[in-house]
């Protein structure tokens, strides 16, 4: 049998030589798991079908991604108006404060920082902007 035949080391021109049907393959079954590792398959009716639809993800796990990994990368931080319990004036404060906000109006406290997200005092009621 007469084979078009390249070098294994990939050096040497092709050329003909004779070779034996277990060496033949051998090297298909090798070119083949070159293709695998690869990420595709040499011949159309091994072609590889991914189980998670990448252009169409859940919102449950683009939630569960990284802000920069997502389908449309965006910030998780906000603003909201906060509104005082005790003299129902609106703050407007960033979601992620690092500093005590108090309230303009009666200095109350209305949120706290904490290593993420502000956390809102019992009783405020927020509105995201």
């Amino acid at each position: 049998m007469r084979w078009l035949w390249k070098s294994p080391f990939r050096k040497g021109p092709l050329g003909l030589r004779e070779v034996s049907r277990k060496e033949a393959a051998d090297w298909a079954r090798l070119e083949m798991v070159r293709g695998k590792a690869a990420g595709y398959a040499k011949t159309p009716e091994r072609s590889i079908v991914l189980a998670v639809d990448l252009l169409n993800p859940t919102p449950q796990a683009e939630a569960r991604k990284h802000k920069l990994k997502q389908l449309v990368p965006a910030p998780r931080s906000f603003f909201m108006d906060v509104k005082c319990p005790g003299c129902f004036t609106i703050t407007t404060v960033f979601s992620h404060a690092q500093t005590v906000v108090v309230c303009a109006g009666c200095s109350t406290v209305l949120c706290q920082p904490t290593g993420g997200k502000a956390r809102l005092t019992e009783g405020c009621s927020f509105r995201r902007k």
